[in-house]
């Protein structure tokens, strides 16, 4: 492969999995904004997860016409629909309106999630394919944190200038025009069952998991921030852009367990470390300490993201990856969506920290009993073996 296809694939990542994010810290804002509006808190955080509920939908639909329509001209017109419907922000004035372009946005990503994710696969092999993983997450990490910083100063000029964000959509296009080039397919390959294999299902949903307790980094510690320590937008933005660099160190890191445990075991290590973040952010008292708490987050969380994907994409092959891609997709942005719904109703009976302590400990503790369970069945297959 060409440096700049590469390069082009990298940025391609950088921009969709934490796309979402780019307004993270003008929700509060936001609600200010439509204050005259019932339930305009929950309308707010699904300004966040709306994207991630079409993607939801979608994204199993999306991956095969993409695998009819081509991977090149699928990026092409995902991002300019990106583009377009991501700074819808920036001139409607209707809250509906506002959902709607969200959703019309959510499709853009979902297509430029699946075809990055089957790309890596086609143009990658084993080893290879781990160590660019990680340098992929590390973009989406470093994109996430550039949206959140640049969305996090904007916001606090005026709520709707961090939808111009999205325009970086636009500035990909000449460059996925000129350097992406779709890998042919032979006869053998076509005539290959396309059915997802059952254990496929279990990836999927250590992926729904996974999403669903990291989001809640993103979709709760700016009102915690903002409403209870008092930060403004840009600080706000900083604690989580510096999580979201911690969570590249995450990435890149992972190749180096590759070496050394298994899908399995890097996912319980991952979610360990998540967990103690967690359970730290609920005890601080100083915003400044978040600048140490919510990367542990963000390295736990960066662990888990490049494992569950190459998981994944070590179970397909050229045919069922995008099919596979597209059910995975769903899967993450699924965990997206239903993070701000599912513990909606926890966080209005207690404080938010507490909320977080509670989170943490649980998750803890989950990976002790997980631990407990895997050992006691590894102990029993050895002595039926003997």
């Amino acid at each position: 492969m060409k440096k700049m296809a590469i390069f082009t694939l990298l940025l391609l990542s950088m921009i969709t999995m934490m796309s979402n994010v780019a307004i993270v810290t003008t929700l509060p804002q936001l609600k200010e904004y439509f204050i005259y509006i019932n339930d305009i808190e929950f309308y707010s955080r699904l300004m966040l997860t709306l994207p991630s509920l079409i993607i939801a939908i979608l994204a199993p639909f999306l991956g095969h016409i993409i695998f009819k329509f081509g991977k090149k001209k699928s990026t092409l017109c995902a991002l300019s629909l990106f583009a377009l419907s991501g700074s819808a922000g920036l001139y409607l004035d209707s809250i509906e309106l506002l959902l709607l372009s969200r959703a019309i946005f959510g499709i853009g990503v979902a297509s430029l999630m699946i075809v990055s994710t089957s790309l890596v696969g086609d143009y990658f092999k084993d080893h290879e394919r781990h160590k660019f993983m990680g340098f992929q997450s590390a973009f989406t990490a470093v994109g996430g944190m550039m949206f959140v910083t640049g969305g996090g100063f904007l916001s606090d000029i005026s709520w709707r200038y961090p939808f111009g964000i999205y325009i970086i959509g636009a500035l990909l296009l000449p460059m996925v025009y000129k350097y992406f080039k779709e890998v042919k397919i032979t006869t053998q390959v076509i005539e290959e069952d396309v059915s997802i294999n059952s254990n496929m299902f279990f990836i999927y949903a250590l992926a729904f998991f996974f999403m669903l307790i990291f989001f809640i980094l993103p979709t709760q510690i700016p009102f915690l921030l903002i409403e209870s320590f008092k930060a403004n937008g840009s600080t706000t933005g900083m604690i989580i852009a510096i999580a979201f660099l911690s969570n590249a160190m995450g990435a890149m890191f992972f190749s180096k367990l590759k070496t050394r445990y298994n899908f399995s075991t890097i996912y319980i290590i991952g979610l360990f470390i998540t967990g103690i973040g967690f359970a730290a952010i609920g005890i601080v008292n100083s915003i400044t300490v978040f600048f140490i708490t919510s990367p542990i987050v963000g390295f736990g969380g960066g662990i888990m993201m490049t494992n569950i994907t190459a998981w994944m994409l070590s179970k397909t092959s050229i045919k069922k990856r995008v099919k596979s891609s597209g059910y995975f997709t769903s899967s993450l942005f699924l965990g997206q969506f239903f993070s701000p719904i599912v513990f909606h109703p926890v966080v209005n009976r207690m404080p938010l920290q507490d909320f977080f302590f509670l989170i943490g400990v649980s998750l803890m503790l989950l990976v002790v009993l997980s631990t407990l369970y895997l050992r006691t069945k590894k102990n029993s297959f050895i002595k039926n073996k003997i």
